[in-house]
């Protein structure tokens, strides 16, 4: 069975395990203090075009997450749309750290500036929890992106309440090559607290890179990151993969093969009539599709059920990766056409 599920599913890319095995027997400091964790943190700050910002490569996207909102101080909330990743697929791994999480309803996975400026005016006092964080990922949830505009009012809002922005950006890579961004790594730096460019998500086994743009989250950052179980003994092997998906940009054609796999998915169920549940531009598609051809579909495909439209559909996920071949578009093609004509 080939798997939709999502874009984690194979290994690495080429690039990247030809960079581990070249580098393997090079003997590093440990917990990424070694040459390759720093010539990736100089590498982004040339990217961002910022050498101010702090540069850490972390375990995974839930451990960036948690060490994140840990920054907080014990009374402080964060705030994210009802879909987000910290609030539905990380098993309380946030209210573990004892931070609440305050939940709005967004559109099409994105937070609004009104949205927040409704839940500080709703918080008021030391019998509440206070807001402090503003929680967002892009692409989202639904796959869906940030326009530079949007990002920038959202930033200005948290700036004028005193709350800080952070972006999970597990999908980063999709949403910067996705049709119709106008975002750029330097954009998203300039009008964020803190974010990450995901690798696992993106032909890394494993890692994230870290960057931190306001100066107030900086200190002892190391020392959560520890805490929370987030620095590998072995950092240099993050550091390793991530030099090679910056390299070449390998990071964005990675992104950008998953992305034309998607759409040239989205396209074939547009063409034989199935509805989308959102529209989205990047790796993840929401068809919704007929129960009863959904279980012929999952006899050959893994997908990912999103939930029920109705009682005779259900709105189903498509996630694309790197390795997504069109072969294996053009397979589901074919074998979709042949559902759609048997007995029902």
């Amino acid at each position: 069975m080939y798997s939709f599920a999502n874009d984690y599913s194979e290994g690495a890319c080429p690039e990247v395990m030809d960079a581990l095995i070249r580098d393997n027997n090079t003997q590093c400091p440990g917990y990424g203090l070694d040459q390759y964790c720093a010539l990736t943190a100089r590498k982004i700050r040339k990217i961002v075009e910022d050498s101010s910002v702090d540069v850490h490569l972390l375990s995974a996207g839930t451990p960036c997450n948690v060490v994140a909102i840990s920054l907080l101080r014990s009374h402080e909330a964060v705030i994210s749309v009802e879909s987000g990743h910290i609030n539905v697929h990380e098993t309380g791994a946030v209210e573990a750290t004892g931070h609440k999480i305050i939940a709005v309803k967004g559109e099409n996975g994105k937070i609004t500036p009104e949205e927040i400026e409704q839940v500080v005016a709703a918080h008021p006092d030391e019998h509440m929890v206070k807001p402090k964080m503003v929680f967002i990922s892009n692409a989202t949830e639904f796959g869906t992106i940030y326009q530079k505009e949007e990002l920038k009012k959202i930033y200005e809002t948290c700036q004028r309440l005193g709350l800080y922005l952070y972006l999970d950006g597990a999908r980063l890579s999709n949403a910067l090559v996705a049709i119709g961004n106008d975002l750029s790594l330097k954009d998203i730096c300039a009008y964020t607290d803190m974010f990450y460019l995901g690798g696992t998500k993106n032909g890394a086994y494993a890692g994230e890179i870290f960057i931190i743009r306001n100066d107030e989250l900086k200190p002892d950052f190391r020392y959560y990151e520890k805490q929370h179980c987030a620095m590998l003994a072995k950092g240099r092997f993050l550091g390793t993969q991530m030099l090679a998906l910056l390299e070449n940009n390998v990071y964005l054609s990675n992104a950008r093969n998953a992305n034309i796999m998607a759409q040239a998915l989205a396209y074939i169920f547009k063409q034989l009539d199935f509805r989308m549940y959102i529209e989205s531009p990047t790796n993840q598609i929401f068809p919704i599709i007929e129960n009863r051809l959904l279980e012929k579909i999952q006899n050959k495909y893994v997908v990912t059920i999103w939930g029920p439209y109705d009682e005779n559909h259900t709105i189903v996920r498509f996630v694309c990766s790197w390795a997504t071949k069109k072969t294996t578009i053009q397979e589901f093609y074919s074998d979709l056409v042949t559902f759609l004509n048997m007995p029902k």
